[in-house]
């Protein structure tokens, strides 16, 4: 419906105060105009008699202009230099990853899909009174996809998206950080005003938006991140970026306004800010708050079904071998991120080529886990008889207990090669996926990392400095047992205090533990002598063992022992 007669004069009127209330405000500036130029029309004369000086004094003001002027244009040059971040600009459809190329986490995909729609219907959306969201922080491990999902979701939405590290908008100069936000944003809503909407994707954002306390201050301690101080501006400006006011930021709408003749409130064009971390508990509370991170999504590693989706997405670009079963490919790779995945099945496909086959085999598959998990196969072709033998007996002694004490998670290869950076290893693995662990799991733990140290003294005779890192981790479930856990019959937790070293009940507490399931091991061990010498014996021959190997022995020895465990 159009304007009637009145409701024009009512904005005429309206305008026209605005105009008259802008001279108001700006009289000094209009009369100071009016006073040169009457000064000029009635000095012509004396102009024109001293127009040679005049001249050569304006000469020198242009010379010291220009001087001004390049020495403003070299600093310029150089801030804006210092100032550029390494940021990428992708135009919507330019990296071709769209939401079916998402896979393994169908509820992060829905919610990202509720954001695609939102970027993509901002007129409608706000036709309803509602405001869209400012933010997105993805939250997750290393390699589950974050940077993934946001170029999906840029792509889906047809909106351009800037990617950036956080790190690269740190700087050395006072105040250059803030010049690479704030030229960052500029260009955002300026692509923005263009497309309708603009994502801007800040990766490992830890880096920059660190909570904040009282004690945080310049200079270059107390993450300042500035030789010349200013750590925190950084953060505060990509707070003001964030949730701007409503302000006028081209030079046309800002001029119309000033005159007067712009009355409507001025609207900031959609720049959507994703960001990802995996270290969410470090970040700032105002960075965190609605109306700059709106919406969290936790990116979590795969389950069982969403790595049979994401193996066979990725298998399907390289060709395997049609035998392989992607229920066993899923239970082996239990807690890997999807960017384990495809680098386990592209490292599959390099160890088929340069073993001459043209398809990717199990073989090669479990050749790739292994690699991805323990690193490059170095065997040491000098270690001695002796060496061998106690490694041997240290592994055996791993193997046995943790065929004994934890069946739902057997070991399924033992070796005495050395890879990367031990010498000797046993490596279980889940026979389904579990989120809870009772106590009896957990002292079962501490007793197949005491189970080498239990049969050096049975069989050996001796102790040996390889269970360093068994020490280290039956003592860290002990510690938890205690401290953390609630399970020796103590509720206090150690984590309330953040107290990091036990105190001397604690320890004695831990200590006490550590001995009673040493024993029971010890015990273990010395009523399945058979099945240690067995599995040493096979492990001095053949070098590896693999998980039907193990089965074999051990049934042939001893088979499925249980024994219970008790810390009392």
């Amino acid at each position: 419906m159009g304007k009637t007669k009145s409701d024009r004069r009512a904005s005429f009127r309206q305008r026209f105060r605005i105009f008259l209330r802008t001279i108001s405000i700006n009289w000094k500036w209009i009369a100071a105009g009016v006073m040169a130029v009457t000064f000029l029309l009635f000095n012509l004369d004396w102009i024109e008699r001293n127009l040679a000086g005049i001249s050569a004094f304006i000469g020198f003001v242009l010379q010291m202009t220009m001087m001004i002027a390049i020495t403003l244009i070299q600093f310029v040059v150089l801030m804006w230099f210092l100032s550029r971040g390494r940021l990428y600009w992708i135009s919507p459809t330019e990296t071709g990853v769209t939401f079916a190329d998402y896979k393994g986490s169908p509820d992060v995909l829905e919610l990202a899909r509720r954001v695609v729609i939102l970027l993509r219907g901002v007129a409608k959306f706000k036709q309803m009174g509602g405001e869209v969201s400012r933010g997105l922080l993805l939250i997750g491990p290393p390699g589950t996809g974050k940077s993934y999902l946001a170029q999906a979701i840029a792509s889906e939405a047809g909106v351009p998206f800037a990617y950036l590290s956080a790190p690269s908008l740190q700087s050395m100069w006072m105040g250059v950080g803030s010049m690479k936000v704030m030229s960052l944003y500029k260009r955002a809503r300026k692509q923005a005003r263009k497309w309708g909407a603009c994502i801007v994707f800040i990766d490992e954002i830890d880096a920059i938006g660190t909570a904040r306390s009282s004690s945080m201050g310049g200079g270059m301690g107390g993450g300042a991140m500035g030789m010349f101080g200013g750590g925190q501006n950084l953060l505060n400006e990509l707070l003001m970026q964030m949730d701007p006011p409503n302000l006028e930021t081209g030079w046309w709408n800002k001029l119309l306004r000033m005159l007067g003749l712009r009355v409507r409130k001025a609207e900031q064009p959609v720049v959507f800010t994703m960001a990802a971390t995996n270290l969410a508990e470090t970040l700032d509370k105002a960075l965190l708050r609605p109306g700059r991170f709106d919406r969290k999504i936790l990116v979590s590693l795969p389950d069982y079904e969403g790595r049979k989706e994401i193996i066979q997405y990725y298998l399907d670009k390289v060709t395997y071998d049609p035998e392989l079963n992607l229920d066993r490919l899923s239970s082996d790779t239990i807690g890997y991120s999807p960017a384990e995945i495809k680098f386990i099945i592209n490292e599959a496909v390099v160890n088929a080529h340069f073993s001459g086959r043209s398809v990717a085999t199990y073989k090669d598959w479990s050749a790739a886990r292994e690699f991805n998990e323990w690193g490059l196969r170095q065997p040491i072709r000098a270690m001695n008889q002796d060496d061998r033998r106690r490694i041997a007996y240290h592994e055996a002694g791993h193997a046995v207990a943790a065929w004994l004490l934890r069946p739902q998670e057997p070991p399924i290869k033992a070796t005495i090669i050395r890879y990367t950076s031990f010498l000797g290893a046993v490596q279980s693995k889940p026979l389904e996926e579990r989120v809870t662990e009772l106590k009896e799991e957990i002292l079962a733990d501490i007793q197949v990392s005491l189970a080498a140290r239990a049969v050096e003294k049975l069989v050996l005779k001796t102790e040996m400095n390889g269970v360093t890192s068994d020490l280290k981790h039956a003592t860290w479930l002990a510690g938890a047992y205690v401290g953390v856990w609630g399970m020796a019959g103590s509720l206090y937790s150690n984590l309330a205090f953040n107290q990091t070293t036990p105190d001397g009940k604690q320890k004695s507490q831990i200590e006490k533990i550590l001995e009673q399931q040493f024993q029971q091991v010890f015990e273990l061990m010395q009523k399945h002598e058979a099945s240690v010498h067995a599995i040493a014996q096979a492990l001095l021959e053949r070098e590896e063992l693999d998980r039907d190997e193990i089965e074999e022995i051990m049934m042939a020895t001893s088979g499925r022992g249980t024994d219970s465990i008790s810390a009392d």
